[in-house]
């Protein structure tokens, strides 16, 4: 079996998670040794059953290779940045322009459950990032994550949604359009085959990919225990630039910022905060 059709079964074989199959990509990579066998991968597994390694046969991956536009992580014009995390992902399936990977990029996360301030402070901050060529990039989830792409495109940027379903399955159904819209004209990506519902454990997977694309991860009205906490600190564990913006102490609303601030994020009152961090010296005028 050649690499790419080795890769692109291992990323689809059921009943090992996604840390075991990148253990046994680095071991077959590392020995040149694209032919391993259902009995060797086992060895990898730790007592659990791996379902479907003689289904995804060379019929069958060629299947899914006519179905979608996809990297493997042996991909030229696969992201470098992917490259680092302790647990990449092995196949990005993708609709729209690749070349956004080669640009520079900023994360934006927050609520689902945003306040008109998270709204506000999107719509003022948006021209200022689009400006300095920041591509977007966040989770297309209801509140920040949509409000973030839909002030990219009506500011004339680009961005990126990284989504924990099919490419073809749009969720949450509020998204539809703007996944669409996005489809056609900026990026989408996903681990996940074409048909794959939403499921709990997507999501916090599918955080790992859009932190690690960001140079920087921006957070906006995130509680504690929030799914937003979670990107910002797989960002601080990659090294990546963390932002938080504060809130109000009182509602809430914001408390997962309060505690990244106190933890080292950098607090964000405007937006020129985060370009001295990267270091666009021009003030903002």
């Amino acid at each position: 079996m050649d690499k790419t059709n080795f890769i692109l079964r291992l990323s689809l074989v059921k009943g090992i998670g996604i840390a075991t199959k990148v253990k046994i990509y680095r071991f077959v990579k590392k020995h040149d040794y694209w032919d391993l066998t259902l009995t060797e991968a086992k060895n990898f597994a730790k007592g659990k059953q791996i379902y479907d390694w003689e289904f995804w046969n060379e019929e069958n991956l060629e299947r899914i290779k006519q179905q979608h536009h996809y990297l493997t992580i042996e991909s030229d014009r696969y992201p470098e940045e992917l490259k680092q995390l302790p647990v990449p992902p092995l196949v990005l399936y993708y609709k729209g322009n690749l070349s956004l990977l080669e640009e520079k990029s900023l994360a934006i996360v927050g609520a689902r459950a945003a306040s008109d301030y998270g709204f506000q402070l999107i719509k003022q901050f948006m021209p200022s990032l689009i400006k300095h060529r920041f591509v977007i990039v966040s989770g297309l989830a209801k509140g920040i994550d949509s409000y973030a792409h839909q002030f990219a495109i009506s500011s004339s940027g680009k961005t990126i949604g990284v989504i924990g379903t099919g490419l073809d399955i749009c969720y949450p159904r509020e998204s539809a359009n703007l996944q669409i819209e996005m489809a056609k004209n900026h990026l989408l990506l996903s681990e996940y085959i074409n048909g794959t519902p939403p499921s709990r454990f997507h999501f916090p997977m599918r955080n790992r990919i859009i932190a690690g694309l960001g140079q920087g991860v921006l957070v906006i009205e995130a509680k504690q225990k929030s799914g937003s906490l979670i990107t910002a600190q797989q960002a601080l564990d990659y090294g990546k630039e963390v932002f938080a913006v504060p809130g109000d102490v009182l509602n809430g609303r914001s408390s997962g910022c309060h505690q990244l601030i106190q933890d080292g994020a950098l607090c964000v009152e405007k937006v020129q905060d985060i370009f001295d961090s990267f270091h666009l010296l021009k003030k903002i005028r």
